[in-house]
């Protein structure tokens, strides 16, 4: 297992890595019907923070997964059965989402996510092997990773609400496994296959918006008395969700990673961006439960439920991969935009004026595309 060239020429995502993220779809739909359940009960709360510790499970083993395979994937028949390991696990955590969210009970979540990070603990212990100038980073990997799955284990054996604390140090202590680690000898990651490989689960998630959309209209077949309002959200979710795209897609996001800052900003902000995509589906069924008569949560705060996660989603893709590239006017539009989508549940028509303003974004993109290119081709970076 040597490390793979930076700089390969036509490096792209695998078919292995493509049927790893179809794995992950399970686990994203489920998180996502959870944090729709809980907040149409009017469990704000409980469901965010069920949701956001979720997810972070969901990202993070994807996300180390992810960084692994553009270093040392060697696709061999070791490699890929402990890749299918990581999946089982996956399907591990998927199935204890609903006991997470409706019991608190993270039993079931954290057996699936240790078994996804032990597997890669053996594959940084492979790659440690002929790492060179990487062995040192690869051996912390290994420590590292092994020590936080034990102290997950061990949190276990604490009351319901002292683990939901515990849970905030664990987080940080994952986190800090990466930057500690590259630090004692940088582990050699592909920019055009990073980058590559997050889209791909951009669109992943921006799919799961895509299947609310067509909920709205399976529900409007259904009820005569919503009909219009219903069709109206399916098309503007449509809507929606393609300026979504178009506002992730339009910036060269290969030259944001570089050095380990910006490789480690780009790579962690990505969890605002995921985690949005798949709250944005449930605030879209939230929105059909409110028109439907079967929501709690009221409008105009049911509203809030996908506004939310469509600024965050913006204004994060702005910080990240925007911002360094775009002129003035793209840097003025862009989070104003963001902004003004937050805002909009308190005017009466929310769905109808985010979709416009999404649309006004797009729009300011596509008119300064130019200028944009070529501050990309001068590898200019703010």
């Amino acid at each position: 297992m040597r490390p793979r060239d930076p700089h390969e020429q036509g490096r792209a995502a695998s078919s292995l890595e493509l049927f790893f993220d179809l794995v992950f779809v399970v686990a994203v739909s489920i998180s996502a019907v959870q944090l729709h359940h809980a907040l149409s009960e009017d469990h704000v709360l409980d469901g965010v923070l069920s949701y956001a510790s979720v997810f972070f499970s969901i990202w993070w083993a994807w996300m180390n997964f992810t960084w692994f395979a553009t270093s040392f994937d060697t696709d061999d028949w070791l490699y890929r059965v402990l890749t299918i390991l990581q999946m089982g696990g996956v399907l591990v955590l998927a199935a204890g989402v609903e006991p997470a969210f409706v019991d608190g009970d993270f039993r079931i979540v954290t057996a699936g996510y240790v078994v996804m990070r032990l597997a890669m603990v053996v594959q940084w212990l492979r790659a440690s092997r002929r790492a060179g100038p990487a062995r040192r980073a690869t051996l912390f990997y290994a420590g590292g990773i092994t020590v936080v799955q034990a102290l997950w284990v061990a949190a276990l054996a604490l009351p319901e609400g002292v683990f939901r604390f515990a849970i905030i140090g664990l987080i940080l202590a994952e986190l800090a496994v990466p930057v500690v680690a590259e630090t004692r000898g940088n582990t050699p990651w592909h920019p055009h296959h990073i980058t590559e490989r997050y889209g791909l689960f951009t669109l992943i998630l921006l799919g799961e918006s895509l299947l609310a959309s067509a909920n709205a209209i399976l529900e409007a077949l259904h009820d005569d008395e919503a009909l219009a309002p219903l069709i109206g959200v399916s098309v503007l979710t449509l809507v929606v969700t393609a300026a979504l795209w178009w506002i992730y897609f339009w910036p060269p996001h290969h030259h944001a990673i570089g050095r380990l800052r910006n490789s480690l900003v780009y790579g962690y902000g990505h969890y605002f961006v995921f985690a949005a995509a798949g709250a944005f589906s449930a605030g879209i069924e939230v929105e059909i439960d409110v028109l439907t008569g079967h929501s709690e949560l009221q409008a105009p705060w049911a509203a809030f439920t996908y506004t939310v996660p469509i600024a965050v989603f913006v204004w994060v893709i702005w910080v990240l991969a925007i911002r360094p590239y775009a002129d003035r006017v793209v840097n003025a539009v862009v989070p104003v935009g963001a902004l003004l989508v937050l805002i909009d549940p308190i005017i009466p028509v929310p769905i109808a004026l985010t979709a416009v303003i999404l649309a006004l974004v797009v729009a300011v993109l596509v008119w300064r595309t130019p200028a944009m290119t070529e501050q990309a081709r001068s590898g200019f970076v703010g």
